[in-house]
This record gives structure tokens, C-alpha cells and sequence, in this order.
């Protein structure tokens, strides 16, 4: 992907599927993935659902830098789970995306050829059931300002069809804003000629 594109490949929502070897049943569940806050919440839901799973793998991507990835074996040999999912996530160009492989353990070990199989496959049988959508690589701004400005800033954000993510008013108000990566130089020009408006770079999306 070019560094002057900003839009990106991701799924719309929570897709799953299964894959089968030798006894052994790979459960996997594809999210669409932007806060790593949220894993442990994710995992931790999964774990309930299936308490006598053996393995909880995973591999997720976050932003347009392919370089941008973690994986986790759980327990399995390492290399054979986590990154037979990513590569899939990499080889798709998707990201954005938490793909959980959970594994039932099925009693004949599959050795190191057969796991990496068996994550790949499950991993892709779950993004075959997902609807891939593209987004728009965004930047996130937080600014601050002055309760009589308020008007003017409301006319920048209506007039490029800014996204408010959160905002608070009071004497000193405070406002998180999300851009499309074309638009911020023009967006942050407007801004800036707003009289005591401050603003913070918070992170791209």
C-alpha cells in the first residue's frame, strides 16, 4: 500500500469459522479491531464460552503500516499460531482486524506443518464469512477553546463534515475530532485561525 493512500481494507463485523484435523476443532472469530484495550475484554468473553478449550491464539493488525501486528501462541509451539494468522491478515491486506483462534484439542498431536495449517485455514474460513468493507485512513485532533468561539468551530466541523467523538462545554470546552488523513490541512488551517484554539495531534485510526 502507497504511503499517499488513505483508505484501507478492513471486515464490517464479527465473522467466525471452523476448521477440523485429526480430531482437533480450530474455532475462529474475526473482530473489527482498533483499540488494544479491548482484547482482554474479547478473550476474556471467549474464554467463558468455551472453558474447556485448550489454546486462545491470536494475531491482530492496527493502521496502514504492515509492520504493525502482534501475535500470541497460547501455549502452542511458537510461530505456529499467531503468525500463521497475521500472514493471512498481511496476504489479505486487511487491517484493523483481531482474528482468536480457539483450539479443542483432539488428542493426536498435529506437529508444526499441520498447526500452521490448521490456523491459516481456520483463520481464512472466518474472513469468508465477513463482509470486507473500505475505510478511510483518519486522524484524530483534540482541541480546546473558548465557549464564545463555539459557533466558529461548529461552522468548520459542519462545513468539512467533521466526525465529534466526544466534546465537553463549559467556559473552556474541549472536543476530540476525527479527519480524513486529505482533508487535515485544510481542516487545521480553519481551525487555527480561530481565535485562543489549541490543538493536540492524538493518533491515527
Amino acid at each position: 500500500m502507497s504511503l499517499f493512500e488513505d483508505t484501507y481494507q478492513t471486515i464490517e463485523n464479527k465473522s467466525e469459522g471452523i476448521f477440523r484435523d485429526k480430531g482437533s476443532k480450530f474455532l475462529a472469530y474475526a473482530f473489527p479491531f482498533r483499540d488494544e484495550a479491548k482484547l482482554k475484554e474479547i478473550l476474556s468473553e471467549l474464554r467463558e464460552q468455551h472453558p474447556k478449550a485448550r489454546h486462545f491464539c491470536y494475531g491482530y493488525r492496527l493502521t496502514v503500516d504492515r509492520s504493525v501486528y502482534r501475535v500470541n501462541d497460547d501455549g502452542e509451539p511458537s510461530g505456529t499460531a499467531g503468525r500463521p494468522i497475521v500472514n493471512v491478515l498481511l496476504s489479505k491486506d486487511l487491517t484493523n482486524i483481531l482474528v482468536v483462534v480457539v483450539r479443542y484439542f483432539g488428542g493426536t498431536l498435529l506437529g508444526v506443518p499441520g498447526l500452521i495449517n490448521a490456523y491459516k485455514m481456520a483463520t481464512i474460513e472466518a474472513i469468508e464469512q465477513s463482509q470486507i468493507i473500505e475505510m478511510t485512513v483518519n486522524d484524530v485532533y483534540k482541541i480546546h477553546f473558548e465557549y464564545l468561539q463555539l459557533n466558529d468551530v461548529m461552522r468548520v466541523i459542519k462545513e468539512e463534515d467533521i466526525t465529534v467523538i466526544n466534546q465537553q462545554f463549559d467556559l473552556d470546552c474541549e472536543m476530540q475530532i476525527e479527519m480524513r488523513q486529505t482533508q487535515v490541512e485544510g481542516v487545521l488551517s480553519k481551525l487555527e485561525k480561530i481565535e485562543n484554539l489549541k490543538l493536540n495531534y492524538l493518533r491515527t485510526v
